[in-house]
């Protein structure tokens, strides 16, 4: 089949579950990728020759310490679509795809192009991404306590995200009972990176921390107060080698280190993202989240998490919750015991058969 496939540009974790997803399909059938942002860039690198990366303007998000700016992000998302010329480019491809690959099959990863195209050319669409189950699962009192106008604001834009698709592949590791037809549930989407290094898991003695936003100016000083070294991803983003500062170890980005800290480390300390938290799971690594103020995608996936028992979740980082959150690290590492999963199976086979189905027109 044609398929397009979409990947919204704003968050890595899109771009990577994608990449896995593409090198399935590309193997079977005629594949064109519309990415924006830093997940063109990414699948771009990695699907040269393979299949065609577009370039399309997307929606971005402004962070500043940990927090999604509102203003900041609505100006420079219309300067974006007007004055840097983001609508007239988006239009232009638009034109392109219908012209020159015609796909039979849209699927989305929360990008928005993409299912409108769908939308306008009548074709099938499916939905692969994690958001999803914030509008199509139910979620009880203690995991919206305090957060109800927050799940209110969040399910109205997951809604519009691709509403009425065809069908919706919903990745978790959490299983809230379903409560709209046309939706499966599927364990989180691992790279074979993260499949591979399950045969190194071992526990270290480090730390290892993640951050999406470099501004986070409050994060070494709390770091600097833990019993562990602590191993730092994103901070520093300009750096050519590691720099060592106390207990605090700066790393440069590198997959392969980044996957080694993972297997090895004692536990992980990030932000709420869906991708980097169901990997750790997989790999069994106590997770203790600080969601971005302002998303609660990421407050529903640290609230289940604490619910499981595989990690904790606060809404601000202090030395004393940190430590708490290494104290505890035996219980959590006694519930992530019995987590399994078998890689990517189930999610190939529910997609291959959605796909069967689009090309019978039962879709």
């Amino acid at each position: 089949m044609r398929i397009l496939y979409g990947v919204v540009g704003e968050g890595m974790g899109h771009a990577i579950r994608s990449r896995v997803i593409l090198e399935e399909l590309t193997q079977k059938h005629e594949v064109q990728i519309v990415a924006s942002g830093r997940a063109h860039d990414f699948l771009k690198r990695r699907f040269e020759g393979a299949a065609k990366v577009n370039h399309i303007w997307g929606l971005t998000l402004n962070y500043h310490d940990n927090e999604v700016k509102k203003f900041a992000t609505a100006v420079q998302n219309v300067r974006g679509a007007l004055a840097q010329g983001g609508l007239p480019e988006n239009l232009t491809r638009y034109f392109q795809m219908m012209l020159d690959f015609a796909p039979q099959v849209v699927i989305s990863d929360f990008e928005s192009w993409s299912y409108l195209f769908a939308l306008s050319e009548r074709l099938p669409v499916i939905s692969i991404d994690n958001m999803q189950i914030i509008n199509r699962c139910a979620h009880d009192e203690s995991i919206l306590t305090n957060h109800h106008a927050s799940f209110q604001l969040a399910k109205t834009i997951v809604k519009a995200k691709c509403p009425f698709a065809s069908h919706y592949l919903v990745s978790t590791f959490f299983y809230a009972p379903v409560r709209k037809d046309k939706t499966t549930l599927v364990p989180p989407i691992l790279r074979p990176d993260i499949l591979a290094a399950r045969a190194q898991v071992r526990q270290g003695d480090h730390l290892l921390v993640y951050q999406t936003s470099d501004t986070n100016s409050r994060l070494p000083a709390i770091l600097a107060t833990l019993p562990v070294p602590c191993h730092v991803y994103g901070l520093r983003r300009d750096l050519a080698r590691d720099v060592i500062e106390g207990n605090i170890t700066y790393r440069p980005f590198s997959e392969a280190a980044f996957i080694e800290d993972l297997a090895t480390a004692r536990g992980v300390l990030a932000g709420g993202g869906f991708t980097l938290m169901g990997e750790a799971i997989y790999l069994r690594k106590p997770f203790l989240a600080v969601p971005l103020a302002g998303q609660f995608e990421q407050i529903i996936n640290g609230r289940y998490l604490e619910q499981l028992g595989y990690g904790a979740m606060v809404e601000e980082l202090t030395s004393d919750a940190a430590k708490t959150f290494l104290e505890k690290i035996p219980d959590y590492q006694r519930a992530l015991a019995s987590y399994d999963q078998e890689g990517n199976t189930r999610l190939f086979s529910e997609l291959e058969t959605l796909l069967d189905r689009a090309a019978g027109g039962l879709l």
